[in-house]
């Protein structure tokens, strides 16, 4: 069997502020995702301030506890897979393989 290659669930870049804005709450309210680590200015990955960025962190958070019980990258189309770690800075991007 090939080895699976590590991915990580990010913001699509086509989608727009106010659909990643829904998709980010829902993921950091009922969603579970942690979102403990950009919430607050003094957090890691609170910077930079964007909702891209935000949401790239909330369906991450998302996808890496959930895809093994039947969670999916995709949050109505708003989130995409990619093999590229976004992880920067001092703000890491959790991978569960």
């Amino acid at each position: 069997t090939e080895a699976e290659s590590e991915q990580w669930c990010i913001a699509d870049e086509q989608t727009p502020d106010d659909e990643l804005q829904a998709a980010l709450s829902w993921a950091c309210g009922s969603g579970g995702a942690d979102c403990s680590k950009m919430q607050q200015e003094n957090q890691p990955c609170f910077l930079p301030n964007t909702i891209r960025d935000h949401a790239s962190f909330a369906f991450n958070s998302y996808y890496q506890t959930y895809k093994h019980k039947g969670g999916s990258c995709y949050f109505k189309g708003a989130a995409m897979i990619t093999e590229l770690d976004p992880s920067h800075g001092s703000c890491h991007y959790e991978y569960n393989p």
